[in-house]
């Protein structure tokens, strides 16, 4: 039988998805008799796959100062005359393509609620640990976890932002959210948050076999793997956001892992919006060109997402897969996020546990 993994004496080599078991865990002081409350939040989705449920997530979440910074007169013209009238309805298109027909939600939304179960199950021997989930656009909302632990008896609520690197449009903006909602209570449960953990050795060593174990499943060895993260706007980062060098550390130590150089292990940047210069290389023209320069076979992984969504599912896996094979590509497959994985799981449960401790 294979050895448990705990917090004191795991490794991350040892993820393997037959080796994971819940940690040993001491019992509680019996004079403690408050909780503590994780809440794990991600990015958010609309509550419906049609127009007028897009128009409601697209207009919270750019209307956030953290998103688009410049919230003058001009971008308030151009969003609620422009793009809340021609946008959404693509984008239902887009959602209903990749849309949890059972469930009536969006996958992030399973997913993040699976990531929830699990976590919650990792750690049951800790009574006193109450474990939920949120959006932080959308719903379920913040403040309604925030208030949902605070009533269950958390006084103290370690906030999770589901993003491995740090950026003021994902990170910065969960604790803008998470302390407006403590504005509004005259007893505050007391908050931490996680710190992103884009160079974190489960996280890595979780990423890395997921690659492998993926790429076992295709009937092809690709020419090389893109890793695609989400894009930003450049003037961002000019200003100081952290986040393009944190996406080249989680890269360059991916390489490492994986035993790959630049040429067979790309980093390059989705998702961008507007007319402003965003991060490059950007994945698609990336992709485009790779095809056109006689590569046939490629996977790509997005280390940047902790859970499936749309700019995964529909963007690379459908879209980008198009535009390689439109343009001589012939076999492109995309790794999986972590999602509620074996190791994603781990990579959670470490995470979550060291941050816990001395209120543990």
């Amino acid at each position: 039988m294979t050895a448990a993994i705990s917090l004191d004496n795991a490794k991350p080599a040892d993820l393997k998805p037959a080796d994971l078991r819940p940690v040993e865990v001491k019992p509680l002081p019996a004079a403690s008799a408050s909780r503590v409350g994780v809440l794990l939040v991600n990015l958010g989705t609309p509550d419906t796959a049609d127009a007028a449920g897009v128009r409601v997530y697209l207009k919270e979440f750019l209307s956030d100062r953290r998103v688009i910074e410049d919230q003058g007169l001009l971008w308030k013209i151009i969003l609620n005359g422009i793009i809340l009238n021609v946008r959404p309805r693509k984008k239902a298109k887009d959602y209903q393509s990749i849309w949890n027909n059972e469930k009536n939600e969006s996958p992030l939304k399973t997913i993040t609620r699976a990531q929830s179960d699990k976590l919650a199950a990792a750690i049951a021997d800790r009574s006193h640990v109450v474990v939920d989930w949120a959006m932080r656009y959308g719903n379920p909302s913040m403040k309604a976890g925030i208030d949902g632990l605070k009533a269950r008896g958390c006084d103290r609520i370690l906030v999770v932002p589901l993003y491995p690197q740090y950026s003021a449009a994902t990170s910065a903006t969960v604790c803008d959210e998470a302390f407006r909602v403590l504005t509004e209570m005259r007893a505050q449960p007391t908050i931490r948050v996680t710190p992103p953990y884009y160079n974190d050795d489960f996280y890595i060593e979780a990423l890395a076999v997921s690659i492998e174990e993926h790429l076992k499943t295709l009937p092809y060895t690709p020419e090389l793997i893109v890793a695609s993260f989400h894009g930003m706007p450049k003037e961002y980062v000019d200003k100081g956001d952290p986040y393009r060098e944190q996406c080249v550390a989680t890269t360059e130590l991916l390489r490492k892992r994986l035993g790959m150089d630049d040429t067979k292990l790309l980093l390059t940047f989705q998702s961008r919006f507007g007319f402003s210069e965003w991060l490059q290389p950007y994945t698609d023209k990336t992709i485009e060109k790779l095809a056109k320069d006689g590569v046939k076979r490629i996977a790509v992984v997005m280390p940047g997402f902790a859970a499936d969504c749309l700019e995964t599912l529909e963007e690379i896996s459908g879209e980008n897969c198009e535009i390689f094979k439109h343009n001589g590509g012939e076999e492109f497959s995309a790794v999986p996020c972590l999602n509620d994985s074996a190791p994603g799981m781990e990579v959670l449960r470490q995470l979550v546990l060291r941050e816990l401790q001395g209120w543990l």
